[in-house]
């Protein structure tokens, strides 16, 4: 199975990178993980909507661009529905039973994503009604990616 995360913007904390090598570590043992890090697009410190909206549009783009053919797209905002770790794996579990053998999860920039990629999404998904930082999120997927997967496994990681 294929997991890739598209995410607008780079990791600059080392943390940040750290936590997400050990998850991508962890999930070798059950798909293949990739990250692929697109440009974030430039913003003004006070942006304009619609300068907001450009961003959103590019950024979209590139999303788009470079999803896998035939990968199921995923996408977190916040309006996305919200799932317990159980649900999550059981819905991931459905999908590889019905034939999908590729995942593609979309995490935007702190302004989210485009409606193009919400549209071409099969599912939204929302990590809480809390706000987090976009690099956060990155390593909260990576490790629900997991929790997902050692639930299936029946694994003592998931208490």
């Amino acid at each position: 199975m294929n997991c890739t995360i598209l995410c607008i913007g780079k990791l600059k904390e080392r943390y940040w990178s750290e936590a997400c090598g050990e998850y991508l570590k962890r999930l070798n043992a059950y798909c293949k993980p990739q990250i692929i890090e697109l440009a974030e697009y430039r913003l003004p410190d006070s942006p304009s909507p619609a300068q907001i909206e450009k961003a959103l549009e590019q950024e979209g783009a590139a999303i788009l661009q470079r999803l896998p053919a035939g990968s199921l797209l995923i996408s977190l905002c916040v309006e996305g529905e919200h799932l317990s770790s159980e649900a999550f794996s059981e819905a991931l579990s459905r999908y590889a039973v019905g034939g999908t053998s590729s995942f593609t999860f979309a995490v935007g920039g702190s302004f989210g994503l485009s409606e193009a990629v919400k549209r071409q999404s099969a599912r939204r998904l929302s990590m809480s009604d809390m706000t987090f930082p976009h690099q956060l999120a990155r390593v909260m997927l990576l490790e629900q990616l997991y929790r997902a997967f050692s639930i299936q496994a029946h694994t003592k990681y998931h208490k």
